[in-house]
């Protein structure tokens, strides 16, 4: 103190942790449907890391037809709210997303929807959701055998 340095050295260190996202299941796979009837599953979003409240974002994916046009087949609900939220325990409740999907025309899709949090951040460049489905049993078992 004063003039006198003190013979104590302090050193601190921390780590970062990144907020993510973990799935149940890690991918999903949606079964053939005939045209004009819906396909649905649940997924659950285990967050990590987060240490404020957050809300997350789902961005759907457009899939262009064969004949040129483009259709958002899906749709995402979260039917006990889309928040981030600490537990009373430190960690994050765990959420409930509910897919389905629905066309009028054939499609087949095997691609990703990216999940993001309120601050705008991508949580899924390297965990991905597959989703793999057709309206046609023929074109579903071929698309299989490419997997």
């Amino acid at each position: 103190v004063n003039d006198n340095p003190s013979p104590y050295k302090i050193t601190l260190s921390s780590t970062v942790k990144s907020p993510k996202l973990n799935f149940d299941p890690p991918f999903l796979m949606l079964m053939p449907v005939p045209l004009d009837v819906e396909t649905e599953t649940d997924l659950s979003i285990i967050p990590q890391g987060y240490l404020r409240q957050s809300q997350i974002h789902v961005e759907l994916p457009e899939i262009e037809l064969e004949d040129e046009d483009r259709i958002y087949p899906f749709s995402v609900q979260f039917p006990e709210g889309q928040n981030i939220v600490l537990s009373s325990d430190g960690k994050n409740n765990q959420l409930i997303c509910h897919i389905s999907f629905i066309s009028s025309k054939p499609v087949s899709f095997l691609g990703n929807m990216c999940f993001t949090d309120g601050e705008g951040n991508r949580l899924l460049q390297q965990q991905r959701i597959v989703f793999l489905l057709c309206t046609h049993t023929w074109r579903f078992m071929d698309l299989i055998k490419k997997l």
